[in-house]
């Protein structure tokens, strides 16, 4: 069987955090508002992989009030879920996904938050798209409030 999950995540920009997308550190003078690192690109990965087993939200895998999910690395968490995914004998087929952000700019980073994503889901490459856009000025991410990100996954069961 195949299924698809979509995932949908936001953060507030703030001082005095770093900006991780996708686990990777983007050098900006500015970073994501969150209880764990809050790389919007991983969250809203994790939320398309368990809302395609319909399993929920990672809120309800990793709780944001639970102290030892504290500035933990999504990409951990993200290797959770992986775990979980296999556990239902389940593997994830290919990855789109976006991220929306005014600021700073990404393309210089895609390949690299390409390779960290397929290595933590032990998948090719190729099958893990990443792509980044702006909107042109308009809502929170225009205005360089935060960083938004969606995700959508298709999994074979």
């Amino acid at each position: 069987m195949i299924r698809i999950g979509i995932g949908y995540d936001a953060h507030a920009l703030v001082e005095n955090r770093k900006l991780i997308l996708g686990g990777v550190d983007i050098p900006y003078e500015k970073g994501l508002l969150g209880h764990s690192d809050a790389d919007v690109l991983t969250h809203a990965l994790m939320d398309a992989i368990l809302g395609a087993l319909s399993a929920g939200s990672i809120g309800d895998f990793f709780p944001d009030t639970d102290e030892k999910y504290r500035g933990i690395s999504s990409l951990s968490l993200l290797g959770e879920v992986v775990a979980f995914m296999h556990k239902q004998n389940a593997k994830i087929v290919n990855i789109d996904s976006v991220i929306i952000a005014q600021q700073p700019k990404l393309q210089p980073y895609i390949k690299s938050i390409r390779t960290k994503l397929a290595e933590v889901l032990q998948m090719p490459l190729d099958c893990v798209s990443v792509k980044a856009t702006t909107t042109e000025k308009m809502g929170f991410t225009g205005r360089g409030e935060g960083i938004a990100a969606e995700a959508v996954v298709l999994v074979q069961v």
